[in-house]
């Protein structure tokens, strides 16, 4: 058959590259040919495959090792001996293709380790985050042969995360990265680092290798040394001071490229745009809760950082303003966080994005949430998010950010139909003159911005907007392409906006309509139909879903990708229904709820 050709399955791996992982899925049971095109889309797509350490995960390891399978992570690992057979396992049917391996949080014993190691001579990418029991003894590496093999096996690997190991010392550090001479990204995330600045010079003072503690000289040292290679280095939460940011940013021949400093609260304005001046070539730069931090940092990174491609300045209460006006000069900026800065108004802010004037901004990416100090302009035509949101911001949101994948509109209690669909505020003579009614309905002529002008839409969660009806929601929610939807909290909301929606959306994987009282089995019944991929469901406090079995069964028989639902204080669907229900779909098991005799179904893994 031509569809067992190699170039036939070349060709339709290409495409089904192009589909979302649950497209993939579905396409995968057409026929033999596209199953194995699906397989090889997801392993050239580098999904990660989470598999639970246990005796009954032996047979999916060999099956996963037949497939070729390039990136794992093993959960519930520990010294056990059911562990070590999984981690054998691993090594013997993986290794040879593994490039991504994560651990983390795992308890796995030195030697299971190191023999899994030398199993996998491809890897790439190696998380230990949180494997203390590696590091406890001391010991890990200290045979010079076994180190030798270990660097054989780790030459190719690039990335390394190292993150909230208390137990990491010079010492196992050293031996650790000494196997890793190709290491390009490092993260040290939550280490306890030590800092002894020099008496006499006030700066970061030599000292010997530690058996008993990791010292941020050591960490310059092989900073120094892999300076040529180093891309990107994670120091959230390690108190580093300022001055060792400034050495860090002096070493001679680096050239970073991300820097995480999340939480790093002694940091000082001073020494951020000193960073800036020596690592003009950062395209990452994570500055979250670096308290200390106020406007001169946000001037030295939005004239130093020029190729700034994501920047975060979450819970920089300092912030306001003044300084905003300069984020326009980074013209590569994707991603924005500036979430909890109660003293940005956010005028400057819309003048940098291009959204007051000029052309919009290249953003996807922007989070301004607990701003709490954002204001409208009297226009109110062109700014962004204001507190609280209203129709003009919205529409603003849609006509000027038109990147936007997931525009959080949650809790936004002043939104209405009006701004949904695109329409501008009526005018006192539109008010007062004669009505013209339309006979497709008082919304029909909508032509404005509206959240269905943004083309990539996935994620829509209009939580709590409760002014919202069924006027709006049956127009605005006709988006083939979203993926997960949110509409709790409507107390408007009928059965005919749930249908519009079913029939509008029908790629919805995660939906949640709990706390919609107006919502009946009759409803839910007809726009089940429509969504037969829907896999999480959360309808609790839904009252009126009251036949003990209308509701589930309509579910069980139209939606058979579903894995999780949600129906807790629910008074009307019983345990009987719930049984029902999970004979209809076994891998769904029913936890019966402790509130008001309802239920809350999960996932068995």
């Amino acid at each position: 058959m031509q569809d067992t050709l190699p170039c036939y399955l070349i060709m339709l791996t290409y495409i089904l590259s192009f589909l979302p992982l649950s497209d993939q899925k579905e396409a995968s049971l057409v026929s033999r040919a596209w199953c194995c095109a699906a397989q090889n889309a997801l392993r050239e797509a580098n999904v990660r495959y989470n598999i639970p350490v246990s005796s009954a995960s032996l047979p999916t390891i060999k099956s996963l090792g037949l497939r070729g399978i390039c990136c794992i992570s093993l959960t519930n690992l520990d010294g056990s001996p059911a562990s070590h057979q999984v981690l054998q396992s691993v090594a013997y049917h993986l290794g040879l293709y593994l490039q991504s391996l994560c651990l983390g949080g795992g308890s796995p014993t030195e030697a299971s380790f190191v023999a899994l190691i030398l199993g996998c001579p491809a890897l790439r990418f190696l998380d230990l985050s949180g494997c203390d029991s590696l590091f406890m003894s001391g010991m890990l590496l200290a045979q010079p042969k076994t180190a030798q093999w270990v660097q054989q096996a780790l030459s190719g690997l690039r990335e390394l995360n190292l993150a909230s190991l208390q137990d990491l010392t010079d010492l196992s550090f050293n031996r650790l990265s000494s196997c890793v001479p190709s290491l390009e990204r490092l993260a040290l995330a939550y280490c306890h680092l030590t800092f002894e600045p020099d008496p006499a010079r006030g700066s970061i003072g030599p000292q010997d290798s530690s058996p008993s503690q990791l010292s941020f000289h050591n960490l310059l040292q092989f900073v120094k040394e892999q300076a040529g290679r180093l891309h990107a280095l994670g120091l959230s939460g390690t108190g580093l001071p300022p001055e060792a940011l400034q050495a860090l940013g002096q070493v001679a021949g680096l050239q970073l490229q991300e820097l995480s400093l999340h939480s790093c609260r002694d940091l000082s304005t001073e020494a951020v745009a000193a960073l800036c001046h020596q690592q003009p070539g950062l395209t990452s730069l994570d500055l979250r809760g670096c308290s200390e931090l106020a406007d001169g940092a946000l001037l030295a990174v939005s004239r130093g950082l020029r190729r700034l491609w994501h920047l975060s300045l979450r819970k920089l209460q300092q912030l306001t303003d003044a300084r905003c006006s300069a984020l326009g000069g980074l013209r590569e900026l994707q991603s924005l966080d500036m979430a909890e800065c109660c003293l940005v108004r956010g005028r400057k802010l819309a003048q940098a994005l291009g959204l007051v004037c000029g052309a919009p901004h290249p953003l996807a990416s922007l989070s301004l949430a607990y701003c709490s100090s954002l204001k409208v302009s009297p226009q109110g035509a062109r700014l962004i998010p204001a507190w609280p949101l209203t129709n003009q911001t919205v529409q603003a949101i849609c006509t000027y950010l038109t990147h936007l994948s997931v525009p959080r509109l949650a809790w936004c209690k002043e939104l209405r139909d009006r701004g949904l669909l695109g329409l501008g505020q009526p005018s006192e003579e539109t008010l007062q003159g004669p009505q013209v009614r339309d006979p497709r309905g008082p919304f029909s002529l909508a032509t404005g911005p509206a959240p269905l002008m943004l083309q990539t839409l996935r994620d829509l969660d209009l939580t709590a907007c409760s002014k919202l009806t069924d006027a709006s929601l049956t127009k605005v929610l006709q988006v083939p392409q979203l993926r997960r939807l949110s509409l709790s909290l409507l107390p408007a909301l009928t059965d005919k906006g749930l249908l519009a929606a079913a029939r509008g959306c029908p790629s919805v994987e995660r939906l949640v309509l709990s706390h919609c009282s107006r919502l009946s089995d009759e409803g839910w019944a007809q726009a089940a139909g429509s969504r037969p991929r829907l896999q999480h469901l959360n309808l609790s406090r839904c009252s009126q879903l009251w036949p003990p079995c209308g509701t589930l069964g309509s579910t069980g028989q139209a939606c058979k990708q579903l894995r999780m639902v949600g129906v807790a204080m629910c008074p009307g669907i019983s345990m009987a229904s719930i049984r029902r229900f999970q004979a209809q779909l076994p891998e769904v098991t029913c936890v019966q709820s402790r509130f008001m005799g309802g239920a809350e179904l999960t996932l068995t893994l």
